[in-house]
């Protein structure tokens, strides 16, 4: 090694976070798979369903059904006769102002009423062949299915693939973009009761691919109308696919705190138990591999004859791909027919599967309204919770305790281990490449140190840098000149430091994301909303412990501290500085304006970590602003789609910098 050169990290620092939170995940599934493994009576087995339905409701929040839900006001959009079946396109009330837009396949072959079928969609629209051609099965067998677009996706329900990203604002107001998704789903039970068609004798079947299998599976444990369950193409442990395989996969399905209470597809289908359930899988299914599927169905099926059950849930193994297939079709219809009709022996269509077609896109038509979506809908609940702040945050004291409350901060950080490269002057400053080590034994925290060789400083600098620690420092960059690095006093201690997943350990794509389903950011970002410890709050952890080690240095010891912050580094310094209570100052430069801007966004630019859970439920960025008893200044701030908030040109990060240092020189002068 170079004298002057940095410290070699001890493992790979691109992989460094994403490891951490894979380990942290698979603990919760490891906790989950021990909880039910104890489940070995039938009594154990209603205890169980209990825990997870009350969790799976926990997390899903109010449902648009009941006493207190909009007025359904289905309305009838076009009717379609086709052979052995006829199409009713309805659009109704689900949320308020939200249109569904479902089409219902009335069989035509056989007399009225029909047993009910919620078939949910997955990532497509209601016009593709996996939902089409099973409904029209299902209607030659004398069910009434309807089928329905999820938002956000490739069907008329906001149509395009904006649920990646709409997906993710639910999480600023405290709640999860699954709930819209399930929300539909019951809804169209709603709407299955004004009609005279349906038989409610048996109840009703609930169905769905992919991600509609995963509403499937979600819904048929909220709602006791449901009673069979068919989810297609859509489980398997979390241990292998989302955390090992680091799949990013969809925000509806990893709804905040979903890891750390433990709810694995095997829970969600377990917990069904006794409900008649078929889950089926493709043997060539691209994503849900069926070795792992297989291992699933294996428990839920133990847990299942535990509880009296067997004979209760079956598991197909289809030879198509990802998909529900026309014998996926079938056995649902064999398995209703038991389980709903009280029918076993009734005949199936004998229809061939090449009599099943497409109907063209156009017959399936609804043309909901688009003002009222995810987006809509987070944004109205975002001003619900400024005004409802407005009320309880009324002194600055409020303001910071609320924050700390977000983060879950008690008491300050002892200063973290560090390793050490050995020193090199540069002009004024000593410059010192070190390793801090983070809150568990497998995080650093790359960091570089300037100290000035007359350790004369008059304060220290932490900065914290989205884009990585060097960038402010690089040719003789702006936060180099402010810390006096080029001969010029007041002298100040600088700490640039990379927080977890920022610079030198910014994470490296993996092959699911080179192929374009996800980024770092969003599987990370996914994953530890799921645990229930957004990276943004563990980033704060980070900065607080470069405090911590900041002032155990005898250049800054008893001596002001400022933090700086750059991007998300912004939010995290303001964020700090309510934790720790004793900074100076606070600099920001294009920083996010507010948590409620990122909400409102239509076409926002912010990473999916950005999207701190539950933080409008406590404070915004602007009030914890105004809060803070230091100086702050707010530069450049950058509103939801990365634009500048004010055209006016902002002064740059070192020269804001340089100005509270010499504020803080004069005022020690004074004192003096």
């Amino acid at each position: 090694m170079l004298s002057q050169g940095p410290v070699a990290p001890n493992l790979d620092l691109r992989d460094m976070l994403r490891r951490h939170l894979v380990a942290r995940s698979l603990a919760c599934m490891e906790r989950a798979a021990a909880r039910r493994s104890a489940v070995s009576t039938s009594a154990d087995v209603r205890d169980y369903a209990r825990q997870i339905r009350a969790a799976v409701a926990q997390v899903m929040g109010p449902m648009p059904v009941g006493d207190q839900a909009e007025a359904i006001e289905p309305r009838l959009v076009s009717r379609h006769e086709r052979n052995g079946y006829r199409l009713e396109n309805v659009l109704f009330c689900s949320w308020p102002g939200w249109e569904v837009n479902a089409t219902v396949y009335v069989p035509t072959d056989t007399p009225p009423p029909y047993p009910p079928i919620v078939l949910s969609v997955g990532h497509s629209g209601k016009q593709f062949a996996s939902y089409q051609l099973p409904a029209q099965l299902l209607a030659h067998c004398g069910y009434l299915v309807i089928t329905y677009d999820p938002p956000g996706q490739a069907g008329e329900k906001q149509p395009g693939n904006d649920h990646f990203v709409d997906g993710v604002r639910p999480y600023l107001v405290g709640q999860t973009s699954a709930r819209y998704f399930v929300g539909d789903a019951l809804r169209c039970l709603d709407y299955l009761e004004t009609r005279d068609d349906v038989d409610w004798t048996g109840g009703a079947a609930a169905t769905g691919c992919s991600g509609g299998g995963n509403t499937t599976m979600l819904a048929a444990l909220l709602d006791e109308r449901i009673k069979l369950s068919a989810p297609s193409c859509c489980a398997a442990p979390l241990a292998t696919l989302d955390i090992e395989q680091c799949y990013a996969g969809c925000p509806e399905t990893h709804y905040p705190g979903r890891y750390a209470l433990g709810l694995d597809d095997t829970d969600l289908l377990a917990a069904a138990a006794p409900m008649p359930q078929l889950l089926m899988t493709g043997a060539r299914d691209e994503v849900f591999q069926l070795a792992d599927v297989r291992g699933l169905a294996a428990e839920v099926e133990r847990l299942y004859q535990v509880g009296d059950a067997a004979d209760r849930f079956q598991f197909l193994v289809d030879d198509g791909g990802h998909g529900y297939s026309l014998n996926q079709a079938r056995a649902l219809a064999r398995f209703a027919n038991r389980w709903l009709r009280g029918e076993p022996d009734r005949p199936l269509s004998d229809r061939p599967d090449e009599a099943y077609v497409l109907d063209p896109p156009e017959l399936l038509r609804c043309d909901p309204r688009q003002d009222v979506h995810m987006r809509s809908n987070s944004a109205v609940r975002a001003r619900e919770l400024r005004l409802a702040r407005a009320q309880t945050l009324r002194t600055p004291e409020d303001a910071t305790s609320a924050a700390r409350a977000l983060l879950k901060v008690n008491e300050h950080p002892s200063a973290p281990v560090v390793h050490t490269a050995t020193p090199f002057r540069v002009w004024t400053h000593s410059w010192q490449e070190i390793l801090l080590e983070g809150d568990a034994p497998d995080l650093v925290l790359p960091a570089t140190l300037l100290t000035p060789a007359d350790e004369m400083a008059v304060a220290a600098v932490l900065h914290l840098d989205d884009r990585g620690r060097h960038v402010e420092l690089l040719r003789q960059g702006p936060l180099a000149q402010a810390l006096g690095c080029l001969g010029d006093p007041p002298y100040a201690v600088g700490l640039a430091v990379d927080l977890r997943g920022w610079g030198d350990s910014a994470p490296a794509p993996y092959p699911y994301e080179i192929a374009g389903w996800g980024s770092p950011d969003r599987c990370l970002g996914y994953m530890s909303a799921a645990l229930g410890d957004p990276v943004l709050i563990q980033r704060v952890r980070d900065a607080l412990a470069a405090l911590a080690y900041l002032r155990v240095l005898p250049a800054v010891a008893g001596k002001p501290v400022l933090i700086t912050g750059h991007g998300l580094g912004g939010v995290v310094a303001l964020l700090a500085a309510a934790a720790d209570g004793d900074i100076a100052g606070v600099v920001t430069q294009s920083a996010p304006q507010s948590f409620e801007a990122l909400v409102a966004a239509e076409r926002p630019a912010w990473p999916a970590d950005a999207y701190l859970t539950d933080a409008l439920q406590h404070l915004d960025l602007p009030e914890l602003a105004d809060a803070l008893a230091c100086p702050v200044r707010i530069l450049d701030a950058r509103d939801g789609e990365g634009h500048p908030v004010s055209p006016a040109e902002s002064p740059s990060l070192g020269a804001a910098v340089r100005d509270l240092l010499e504020q803080l020189a004069q005022a020690h002068d004074e004192e003096s």
